[in-house]
């Protein structure tokens, strides 16, 4: 990591970094405090396997593999708790613990509890970076922050004041109780243990992919720098601080403790002395993590107008909870989907990486960078065994483990790792970076032509490897639609004709799949991505090379623009292999919108999109833009890639039309966006995709790609 996040970082892992919060946030700087609870952070786990879609909005931070949340109103069971922690058991999400690390405070002198009432009712917010509750207790005051120090590590600080006229002696303990799965073997890997300093959860190995992998070395501990002493008594547990809080009336007294949650013993070795330099000075800790929130704020707020920058820091708060740290075979940090769906919360796609990468690059370039090599990481070479025929390709997902289930080399995603690697550059102004990633371009944008082009015309088409599971036609037209990133859009319909043909090298070797039709989306794709390597190519100094791939773009550009574009739809279509005659009976999608989006299309083709874009029979609807226009046959609001609408393919949309010149229509596309998409305003979270018609959201929450672009779009909004 380079530049200013890279020296923020270095202070958060070296010097063992930040993760407290107190219970009055700062308002320094880029004012963390100016936006309170842009999500609602408030829930409580009621069992140990998460729904699919949790409903609470976890918070994370720096890169860790666990998450918390707040406490609801009303919940007087889990107060003084951060709620969770939500785990990832390498791949899978599960819940700890309802609130793991409560607080608890008794008369010292009486022993009886001080406990804590419905009313007067919690002060609980969530700020960027960090998380606060407040109490007001029978002559007490009790504040408590949590934030993360490292990529394993949070750090919960605990302020008692003494608001009462007398001098106080107060006992302080904590408690949890454990939650457990109802299945075996799920149910007994979490093994409670107290330990001198706290209490531990050790975990048995399991080896159920997709639901439960512990390599039985994982370790979740909760360890106090003062003297304590902890019981264990069955899933629950008690630790209580050796000396009693002594406060006269008006004194207060901070407590801090450190919550770990590691892969490995190594981990664990790590991550006692980031928590040693944190607890012992827990106020410079918070003051660093401050620091690091306030550049992330500094940057990404710059130039959005202030009446959109709450959607801004939503965005960011959503892109940070779910990056990921190195951990296992993912040896770089990157950003999974979204951590609150069992789906997306622990694999990188380079689909939505590269997205990712470009909007977090507006205010953590370092972590943009980051990202994007935790999917180049992957990328296939002619050394990988069995699959040399593929070097240059991503796989689809990369897991916690290479040999896991959940990897898919059965096929790729559509080439953006260039515009990625640019887009991230221009906020970096990183040379070495793009020295370090052209290669892998390079490689990738050759594999395409070489293994993607069945008739070797120079037009690429999606399809599949030679892998165990494309086994049959069926499973090869399913990798294909994968590829392209739209699943189950309709122009890959069964019986629209389409075939998969098998692609042989020269020595007659079937190398791959591709479909019958060319796409394009993909062909516009690669001509993005020949000339954003151009760009590359002439900041690294090779202008031959750069004038080659101008030129090379400059040809396929021509070629789109003269087969794929009808006249009488007045749109661009996928074209069958063999005649090249567009395939307008499979209707209009969203592919339209990349040529456009990439320069390929020449001003009167634009104007014929443009007057697709802009009726509200097709693609203007209250959420813009659906993947499958609403007079289609084929529209279905509510369906995956088949009307739905996405934040990606809106960017692109607008992009494409202020390209072209229509900047009205694009800023009124932005702005039914941004009223009409559910959770881009208030504090619900921001969703995979959307109803197009009615706006409300759909499938995953919290999701990355949708964040990164709408940062990416109100960045650019004037």
């Amino acid at each position: 990591m380079r530049g200013v996040f890279a020296v923020i970082m270095a202070a958060v892992v070296c010097a063992a970094t930040t993760g407290t919060a107190t219970a009055v946030p700062e308002r320094d700087g880029a004012d963390q405090g100016a936006y309170p609870d842009v999500l609602d952070r408030r829930g409580t786990p009621e069992r140990a396997e998460p729904p699919k879609s949790n409903p609470v909005n976890v918070f994370s931070d720096a890169g860790a593999w666990h998450a918390y949340a707040l406490p609801a109103a009303g919940d007087t069971a889990h107060y003084g708790g951060f709620t969770g922690p939500l785990y990832l058991a390498q791949e899978a999400l599960w819940n700890l613990s309802a609130a793991f690390t409560r607080i608890s405070l008794a008369d010292a002198e009486t022993g009886a509890a001080i406990g804590f009432p419905a009313e007067p009712a919690p002060e609980t917010h969530a700020y960027p970076g960090h998380l606060t509750q407040t109490y007001r207790l029978p002559g007490l005051e009790l504040g408590l922050d949590l934030r993360f120090v490292s990529d394993r590590s949070a750090m919960v600080r605990a302020r008692v004041r003494n608001v009462s006229a007398h001098p106080r002696a107060i006992r302080v303990s904590w408690a949890g109780e454990l939650l457990r799965h109802i299945a075996e073997p799920v149910r007994s890997a979490p093994r409670l243990r107290a330990d001198r300093d706290g209490v531990r959860v050790g975990f048995a190995e399991v080896r159920e992919p997709g639901r439960f992998v512990t390599e039985g070395t994982e370790d979740f501990r909760v360890v106090h720098p003062e003297p304590v002493s902890t019981v264990v008594t069955g899933d629950g547990y008690r630790t209580t601080r050796r000396d009693a809080l002594r406060l006269t009336p008006g004194a207060a007294s901070e407590l801090a403790w450190g919550e770990s949650y590691t892969f490995t013993a190594a981990e664990r070795a790590r991550e006692a002395g980031t928590l040693r330099v944190a607890l012992a000075a827990p106020g410079a800790a918070a003051d660093r993590v401050n620091q690091r929130w306030r550049e992330y704020l500094r940057r990404g707020l710059a130039g959005i107008a202030p009446g959109n920058r709450r959607t801004a820091v939503k965005a960011i708060e959503t892109l940070i909870t779910n990056w990921r740290g190195p951990a296992g075979d993912l040896h770089h940090g990157g950003i999974t989907p979204s951590l609150t769906n069992r789906d997306f919360a622990a694999g990188y796609w380079p689909w939505d990486s590269f997205k990712e990468a470009v909007g977090v690059s507006r205010f953590a370039p370092g972590l943009a960078e980051s990202v994007l090599r935790s999917v180049y990481e992957h990328q296939l070479t002619a050394a990988t065994p069995g699959r040399g025929q593929d070097a240059g390709m991503l796989p689809d997902v990369m897991m916690y483990r290479a040999d896991s289930p959940g990897v898919n080399l059965r096929n790729t995603k559509p080439p953006l790792g260039a515009w990625a690697v640019w887009q991230t550059y221009r906020q970096s102004h990183d040379p070495a970076f793009l020295r370090e990633m052209y290669p892998k371009l390079l490689a990738q944008h050759e594999w395409w032509f070489r293994n993607r082009d069945h008739d070797h015309d120079g037009f690429a088409e999606y399809g599949a490897t030679v892998d165990p599971l494309n086994h049959d036609d069926a499973s090869r037209l399913e990798a294909a639609a994968w590829e392209s990133g739209m699943d189950d859009a309709p122009r890959f319909d069964k019986g629209t004709g389409m075939r998969v043909l098998a692609n042989q090298d020269a020595r007659g070797r079937v190398v791959g799949y591709s479909l019958n039709q060319e796409s394009v989306d993909l062909n516009a794709y690669l001509v993005a991505d020949k000339r954003y390597l151009a760009e590359i190519a002439r900041v690294l100094g090779e202008h031959t090379r750069a004038g080659q791939l101008i030129r090379q773009a400059d040809d396929l550009a021509a070629r789109i623009r003269a087969t794929m574009y009808d006249d009488r739809t007045g749109f661009f279509h996928d074209v069958d292999i063999a005649t090249h005659r567009p395939l307008t009976e499979r209707g209009k999608g969203t592919e339209a919108l990349i040529p456009l989006w990439a320069r390929v299309a020449a001003p009167a083709q634009a104007a014929g999109v443009r007057r697709s874009l802009v009726d509200p029979d097709q693609f203007a609807t209250a959420v813009p833009f659906p993947t499958v226009a609403r007079n289609s046959d084929r529209f279905d609001p509510d369906g995956y890639w088949r009307g739905t609408a996405w934040v990606d393919q809106a960017y692109f949309g607008i992009r494409a039309l202020e390209e072209y010149g229509y900047a009205g229509d694009a800023r009124r596309a932005r702005d039914r966006l941004l009223a009409g998409a559910e959770g881009l305003s208030g504090n619900a979270p921001i969703r995979e995709n959307y109803n197009s018609v009615t706006g409300a959201g759909r499938n995953a929450t919290n999701f990355s790609w949708s964040a990164a672009l709408v940062l990416t779009m109100l960045a650019d909004l004037h």
